[in-house]
């Protein structure tokens, strides 16, 4: 699943340009188990399986022997919120571990004594944190110098400004009798920029209040 996203568009680029570097880790690779389990049944009898300490200690031992690592993030639904403002910090690390959640989650152990940040992407629950482990290594490269073709695109999406992005319009300039907005075809660069930033709080107000502080 996550071998997909990782060799795709952008991810794909920014790996073969050197700016980004991807490792994955099966933890089946580090368990003494002779089936190669990393789960069990929790202790209290609570429905599901748990991740077990013993793999993820072994794999991220392992990792931080071979470099240093700003943050080992684990994603969970009970963690911070991931925003723009959290990709675009993590953007400026030098190495990063995302342990992937699975089953009912991983003993609390790992939690207290081994991950330095948790990071949820909304309230509710996967089956696994391997799409969230990609949504986060695609928000974050994006946003990394060279990644894509036009900085300035990366830098004017949604929640860069803590705002939505206001409406774009592209060729041709009327369709069906729908109109693209005379300003953007003025030429007037303070007049478009006032256009867009207009949109941007009015559709902030509208469908994300949350965001206006």
């Amino acid at each position: 699943m996550i071998e997909g996203a990782l060799h795709t568009s952008i991810l794909k680029r920014a790996q073969e340009k050197g700016l980004v570097e991807f490792g994955l880790h099966n933890l089946r690779d580090y368990t003494l188990d002779k089936h190669k389990r990393v789960d069990d049944y929790p202790f209290g009898g609570e429905a599901g399986m748990v991740l077990q300490i013993e793999p993820i200690d072994r794999a991220i031992t392992y990792l931080k022997a071979q470099r240093n690592y700003d943050e080992v993030i684990y994603t969970s639904p009970d963690g911070e919120r991931f925003t723009q403002a959290t990709a675009n910090e993590l953007s400026l690390m030098q190495n990063i571990i995302i342990l992937c959640g699975h089953y009912k989650g991983v003993d609390y152990r790992v939690r207290e004594h081994l991950i330095t940040r948790e990071i949820s992407i909304g309230d509710f629950v996967l089956t696994g944190g391997e799409l969230v482990a990609a949504m986060i290594a695609d928000a974050v490269v994006r946003v990394i110098p060279g990644a894509i073709g036009d900085e300035q695109s990366a830098l004017s999406d949604s929640f860069q400004d803590g705002l939505l992005a206001p409406p774009v319009y592209t060729r041709p300039a009327e369709y069906n009798g729908w109109k693209v907005p005379e300003v953007l075809l003025s030429g007037h660069e303070r007049k478009i920029a006032e256009w867009r930033h207009n949109q941007s709080v009015e559709r902030t107000k509208l469908l994300r209040p949350d965001l206006i502080q």
